[in-house]
């Protein structure tokens, strides 16, 4: 598991990782016998001597804290994730720039909140899967529009806080899944009625209750990450003796 390792004095971190003392390789020549060259690198020392005979501390990861302003698959974003030294809280930035760049990891002090940007419908899933379970007999375009229209009309009296989260797979951490609660299912049930008859209302009703739940009809909103910082105090930029008892971190000769 990766240590994360403050400097109190300088606010910078080190994350320690098993991949700290891996060598590089550094391309020669193609006419020598080693064409390449092996560089020994210890990260960890290099950090220790930078911040020579300043006190460190171990910082803690919240569970759960983990957020991303880009797919979990793009190699190049920005993510976020908390930690604490038992009294502070801090942010954590880990980023890089170009796919062929080492991770970066800087601290940020204060928290991070998401910021509700929209709640919306899978309108698009919702007309598709439709189209396929209705199949040989689908809804004409019309009545199509109208449900969605009506299930837009639905989503502006939700309250998001009152809302059930469930665990759907996206690939993008900043957006979230809902189940509709059961007071706006009636209202959309009983509005449907306006639009389908007979035994297309029956074959919408039963699509309703299929997936509601975990499909089509959940409801996704999207957020947006908001870094609040917070200033350093004096107190914070000395040593503190209690802060780092029990952690001695040994720089090489």
């Amino acid at each position: 598991m990766n240590q994360i390792i403050r400097c109190i004095t300088c606010d910078e971190i080190f994350t320690k990782t098993p991949y700290d003392q891996w060598p590089e390789y550094e391309y020669v020549s193609v006419n020598r016998p080693e064409p390449s060259r092996t560089i020994e690198k210890d990260d960890f020392q290099d950090f220790l001597k930078h911040h020579r005979n300043h006190p460190m501390e171990d910082l803690k990861v919240l569970e759960d804290s983990f957020v991303s302003e880009k797919p979990y698959f793009e190699p190049t974003k920005a993510s976020y994730f908390k930690a604490t030294n038992g009294k502070e809280m801090f942010v954590i930035k880990k980023f890089r720039k170009r796919i062929d760049e080492p991770l970066s990891y800087q601290l940020i002090r204060g928290d991070y909140s998401l910021k509700l940007l929209r709640l919306e419908i899978q309108a698009e899933e919702i007309v598709k899967q439709l189209k396929k379970e209705l199949n040989p007999s689908p809804l004409p375009e019309p009545q199509l529009e109208a449900f969605l229209k009506l299930y837009r009309q639905v989503l502006k009296t939700i309250d998001i806080n009152s809302l059930e989260r469930v665990p759907e797979d996206s690939p993008h951490p900043l957006e979230i899944y809902y189940k509709m609660d059961d007071v706006s299912l009636a209202y959309l049930l009983r509005n449907c009625r306006t639009i389908f008859k007979g035994q297309e209302y029956q074959a919408v009703e039963a699509f309703i209750q299929r997936h509601r739940e975990d499909g089509v009809l959940l409801l996704k909103a999207v957020y947006q990450i908001q870094i609040s910082e917070s200033s350093k105090s004096k107190k914070g930029a000395l040593p503190i003796p209690h802060a780092i008892e029990g952690k001695k971190y040994v720089e090489k000769t």
